[in-house]
Parts: C-alpha cells; structure tokens; sequence
C-alpha cells in the first residue's frame, strides 16, 4: 500500500521518490506541485559586464527578499 503523496510535505516527497526511483506516482505528484511558467522569471544571457552585474544585483535582491519573506 502506497503513502497518500497528496498529504506529503514537498520536501518528504521528494525524499520518498528518491528512496523509491521505481515508483512513478510520487514523481506525477511533484510534477502537479511545479510553478507554472507563466510565474517564472525569465532572463536572458547578459551581452555586457554591465549586464551582468546588473543581474547579479537582482538575484542578490530577489534572495534577500524571498530569505526575509520566509
């Protein structure tokens, strides 16, 4: 008899799938759980150091706030 995955903690799950790589049902239900792309953030390859930096300054940013938030 298999676990209820839908009651599993996200990070439960995936350690359950890890320990059961046969079992195809866990993996179905971390997929259900992704973030749908269209809340993704996108970037491109920055072409400059300029660039660059820029990027590594909103990464910065968008950790420290996610870090605060959580």
């Amino acid at each position: 008899m298999q676990p209820n995955f839908k009651t599993m903690s996200t990070i439960e799950l995936k350690r359950y799938a890890l320990s059961h790589r046969g079992e195809v049902e866990p993996l179905r239900e971390r997929y259900r759980r992704r973030t749908p792309d269209e809340e993704a953030i996108w970037f491109k390859l920055p072409t400059s150091k300029e660039e660059e930096q820029q990027q590594f300054e909103l990464f910065k940013k968008m950790i420290d706030e996610k870090e605060a938030s959580s």
